[in-house]
């Protein structure tokens, strides 16, 4: 088990927002193979895992003033950075054109984290999900595998934004459903 911190998350987080080399070294040495893990479980390739992840604590040194305590403990926030910078890669690699899910500034704050997502992935929700009609697993895929909006997957499958929300509570209930049998 990893150990604690030698200081608090507050001084820590205090000492990072003055631009303390140090603070950000233990900020690294402590959460960057637990942040690694969760973008290999996005990426899957070592490498490219390892610069997204220097891509990723290079946009927490910078953005380290956006981080907003009330909103949510310190790993959280880098959780969701390195999740959305992951995302970005994977989205950009699809397309011809790179487009990013959202700016830094409004993704970093989700209901939702990335770890709840990989930690679904232990109590077998992917399996769930497979047993999904192909039209409702499509939708859930671009949402909360792929980092898509709602409105960004009625626009790439051609459907009302009303179909794309019905298909997405649809499929939520299945899953719901399956969790209960399970």
């Amino acid at each position: 088990m990893r150990a604690h911190l030698p200081l608090s998350e507050d001084l820590l987080i205090a000492r990072l927002k003055a631009k303390d080399a140090k603070a950000y070294e233990l900020l690294y040495d402590h959460y960057a193979p637990a942040l690694l893990g969760v973008i290999l479980r996005i990426i899957q390739s070592e490498e490219d895992a390892e610069n997204l992840l220097q891509d990723s604590f290079v946009k927490i040194w910078l953005k380290i003033g956006q981080y907003d305590e009330a909103k949510g403990r310190l790993f959280t926030w880098m959780l969701n950075v390195c999740r959305n910078t992951a995302l970005n890669y994977i989205r950009s690699h699809h397309y011809p054109e790179p487009e990013s899910i959202q700016t830094l500034d409004s993704w970093v704050y989700t209901e939702q984290t990335a770890f709840e997502h990989t930690e679904l992935n232990y109590i077998g929700v992917w399996e769930m999900v497979q047993k999904l009609d192909r039209k409702l697993r499509e939708v859930v895929d671009l949402i909360y595998y792929l980092g898509y909006t709602q409105q960004e997957v009625a626009d790439k499958l051609g459907l009302p934004l009303g179909t794309v929300k019905t298909r997405t509570r649809t499929a939520l209930q299945q899953i719901r459903g399956f969790i209960k049998d399970y």
